[in-house]
C-alpha cells in the first residue's frame, strides 16, 4: 500500500513553480495555495488585479484541497436548518445560493480553461442509513421551499438497484452536483492563474507577517513580499502568522482510502457513477473512479493517523456497507488536516485593514472555497461588501487545546447517537 495518495500518483505533471528567492512587491499577497488561495488569486486576476503573488509552503493543494473526496455540491458544513435559524430566510438563502453559483463557476472554469480533472457529471446521492424517512423528507422540503433546490426523492428499490447493499433505505439525489479529481483541478487553477499573470511560488513558507506603513511584509526563508493587502488562506496547515486567525480554527484530520482496480467487481457494489454519502452525523462517503477503483472516506479525528491505521479503520467501514467486497486490495490510504470553526461556518472577511482571511471550510470546502475566493477578490478589486454577510461567523476562539478534546468527544457522542438510533430500529453493526 502506497504511503503517497492516489491523487498525487495520478495527477500527471504539475506546473513547475519556483521558490521565492528575492524581495518583490505586489498589490495582493495570498498565503496558501489550496482552493481558497488559488480561487482568490485567480478571481483577483480576472478582475484586472495583475500584480498578485501567491505563496505556498509546499506545493499547491498539498493540504485538504488535494486530499479530499472530490465532491462538488452546494451548502456548508453547517446544515441548512441551522443556517436558517441563524440568519433568517433571506440571508440564509443568499449565502447558500453563493455555493450553488460556485458549483457552476467550477464547471465553467473546467470548460473555459480546458482542465482535465475526471469530472463526473453524475450527481450525488444522500443515502438514508435509517428506516425513518423524516430526516430526508424534512430536508427535501426545506431545500425546496426555502433554498430553491430540487433534491429528488429516490425510493428504496431504486437505491438498492444502484447500490448493491441492504444498508440503505431511501435517498435524496442532487442532480446538479458532480465529483472530480481535486488535485488535477487545482493544477488547472494554477495554470489558469499563471496565464492571468499571478506569480505563484512553491516551497516558500511564510514565516512572518508584519505591518509596514500602509501595507504588509510577508517574509519567507529566502525572500519577502511587500503587499498592500494580504489574504491568509492556510486551512488546517496554520502558518503561525496571526494569533487571532490561528486561534479561530481547529486542524482536524479526516481519512481516505482507494481500492485496487475492481474491474467487473465494481458492479457487485455500485451500479451508478454518482458519488454517495449517508445520513449519519459520522457518515461514510465514497465514489467510483474512472479506473474502476473505489474511493472511500470518512471519520474525523484529532489524530493524523498512519496509512496502515487509516486502511484498517476504513476497510472495516466499507465492509459494513459492501460485505461482498471482502478480500479486495487497498492500494492507497491517507489522512489530511482540515480547519474547523466552532460555529461550523467558513471564516471569510477582513481581520483588520488590508488583512483578509479565508479558512474553516470544515470538510465541505470545494464550493465554499470557490465562493470565498470570489467574495474576497470582489471586495479587494471592486469594493464589494458581500463579505460582510459572513460577519455572524467570525474569528471565534476554537479554545485550543481544550477544543481538540471537545471536538473528539462531540464526534464520539454523535457516533453513539447514530448507533443508538440504528439499534432502536433493530439493526446492529453501525
Amino acid at each position: 500500500m502506497s504511503s503517497r495518495n492516489y491523487y498525487v500518483d495520478t495527477a500527471g505533471g504539475a506546473p513547475a513553480l519556483p521558490a521565492l528567492a528575492s524581495r518583490v512587491g505586489a498589490a495582493v499577497c495570498v498565503v496558501g495555495g489550496g482552493f481558497a488561495g488559488l480561487n482568490t488569486a485567480l478571481g483577483l486576476a480576472e478582475r484586472g488585479i495583475r500584480d498578485v503573488v501567491l505563496l505556498e509552503a509546499d506545493t499547491p493543494a498539498f493540504g485538504a484541497s488535494g486530499r479530499n473526496g472530490g465532491f462538488v455540491f452546494g451548502g456548508f458544513s453547517r446544515g441548512e436548518s441551522a443556517l436558517l435559524h441563524d440568519l433568517g430566510p433571506t440571508r440564509a438563502k443568499a449565502l447558500y445560493a453563493g455555493t450553488t453559483q460556485a458549483v457552476e463557476l467550477i464547471r465553467d472554469r473546467i470548460a473555459r480553461h480546458g482542465i482535465d480533472c475526471d469530472d463526473t457529471q453524475a450527481g450525488i446521492l444522500w443515502a438514508n442509513w435509517f428506516r425513518d424517512q423524516d430526516v430526508l423528507r424534512q430536508r427535501q422540503t426545506l431545500l425546496a421551499e426555502t433554498f430553491g433546490q430540487d433534491w429528488q426523492w429516490m425510493g428504496r428499490d431504486d437505491v438498492r438497484q444502484r447500490l448493491r447493499t441492504t444498508r440503505y433505505h431511501d435517498a435524496l439525489f442532487e442532480p446538479s452536483a458532480f465529483h472530480f479529481h481535486p488535485l488535477k483541478y487545482a493544477n488547472g487553477l494554477v495554470r489558469a492563474a499563471g496565464e492571468h499573470g499571478v506569480s505563484i511560488f512553491a516551497h516558500s513558507p511564510a514565516v512572518s507577517l508584519a505591518k509596514v506603513g500602509e501595507g504588509w511584509r510577508i517574509t519567507t526563508p529566502s525572500g519577502s513580499v511587500d503587499a498592500r493587502q494580504v489574504v491568509l488562506a492556510c486551512g488546517g496547515y496554520l502558518a503561525g502568522l496571526h494569533r487571532r486567525v490561528d486561534a479561530g480554527v481547529l486542524p482536524i484530520a479526516t481519512y481516505v482510502m482507494v481500492t485496487e482496480p475492481l474491474g467487473e467487481r465494481m458492479d457487485d457494489a455500485m451500479h451508478t457513477r454518482a458519488a454517495v454519502y449517508d445520513t449519519r452525523f459520522a457518515f461514510d462517503y465514497y465514489r467510483p473512479l474512472p479506473d474502476s477503483r473505489m474511493l472511500w472516506g470518512g471519520r474525523i479525528s484529532i489524530l493524523d493517523r498512519s496509512p496502515q491505521a487509516v486502511r484498517r479503520l476504513l476497510y472495516r467501514d466499507m465492509l459494513k456497507v459492501f460485505p461482498q467486497l471482502e478480500g479486495i486490495g487497498i492500494d492507497y490510504a491517507w489522512s489530511g488536516l482540515m480547519s474547523y470553526a466552532r460555529h461550523e461556518m467558513p471564516q471569510i472577511g477582513q481581520v483588520e485593514p488590508g488583512l483578509w482571511v479565508a479558512q474553516a471550510f470544515g470538510g465541505h470546502g470545494v464550493a465554499p472555497t470557490t465562493l470565498a475566493g470570489e467574495v474576497i477578490a470582489a471586495a479587494i478589486a471592486e469594493g464589494d461588501e458581500r463579505w460582510r454577510e459572513f460577519s455572524a461567523y467570525g474569528l471565534v476562539s476554537a479554545m485550543k487545546p481544550a477544543g481538540f478534546l471537545g471536538a473528539q468527544v462531540s464526534y464520539w457522542w454523535a457516533e453513539a447517537k447514530d448507533a443508538w438510533k440504528a439499534r432502536t430500529e433493530g439493526r446492529v453493526g453501525t
